[in-house]
């Protein structure tokens, strides 16, 4: 991510939760239960989760963690990111899932759409897409952004894959009338494709600097722990269909 773009998520991305929540024109569909809204105070604090090395998953059903430097896990531990995390959480519940996390650090949705065959080639199950990050950051074209999600979502339900879309929130410094447009990406894809959906990834951890690292873009392990307590949320009732 150029540093230029850095510095300007740094002074904007501490008032993004209240931003965010104060833009009245992002939509969101008003049946959506797995709805994650922004929070305006602190959220409460989750124990971090890691895998344990020794449990053997070969053979297990495969969950792939799709997105960009929010899901590599960029400034954190590895077994401390948000697949990891998950892996553990699902592991305490019972589920027999073995998560691959395919994050890669800067990546666009155009750099996404090439790596779809390198997703597949793991056999998933379900994947989570969570992509658009860096093109909102790049003020890149929504509608570019919405042609290469959806050319992303066709590709993995062309191969029976269940698709679970996570949305975000554009930084504010592009105006209400870039972020509407950003944001509704996410919404529009859910419902043409009829997708589960996270309409924000990070929205319970964003604007805390408690929870961020000092880049004010990246979550650490503990806010990682919250995103993955967002994720469960509409991950687990897939789970329990499937199973």
């Amino acid at each position: 991510m150029p540093r230029r773009l850095i510095i300007a998520a740094i002074l904007v991305v501490t008032i993004l939760t209240l931003s965010a929540s104060g833009c009245g024109s992002r939509p969101k569909p008003e049946e959506n239960a797995e709805a994650t809204p922004m929070l305006t105070q602190a959220p409460e604090r989750v124990p971090v989760k890691v895998p344990d090395p020794t449990v053997d998953r070969t053979g297990w059903p495969v969950i792939v963690a799709f997105g960009d430097s929010l899901t590599a896990g960029q400034g954190v531990p590895g077994e401390k990111n948000y697949p990891s995390q998950l892996q553990a959480v699902l592991d305490e519940r019972g589920y027999r899932y073995r998560i691959v996390n395919a994050g890669v650090s800067g990546e666009l949705t155009s750099g996404g759409l090439k790596r779809v065959e390198a997703v597949l080639a793991h056999s998933p199950e379900i994947v989570i897409l969570e992509l658009g990050a860096n093109d909102g950051l790049q003020e890149r074209s929504p509608s570019e952004m919405k042609s290469n999600l959806a050319a992303i979502i066709e590709q993995l339900q062309g191969a029976g894959v269940t698709v679970l879309l996570t949305g975000m929130v554009a930084p504010p410094n592009f105006g209400p009338d870039y972020a509407a447009e950003y944001e509704q990406v996410f919404v529009d894809l859910a419902e043409s494709y009829q997708l589960p959906f996270i309409p924000s990834f990070l929205g319970q951890v964003a604007g805390w600097p408690d929870l961020n690292l000092r880049d004010g873009i990246h979550p650490t392990a503990d806010g990682y722990a919250i995103v993955v307590q967002t994720v469960m949320r509409s991950l687990e009732p897939l789970l329990k269909k499937l199973r």
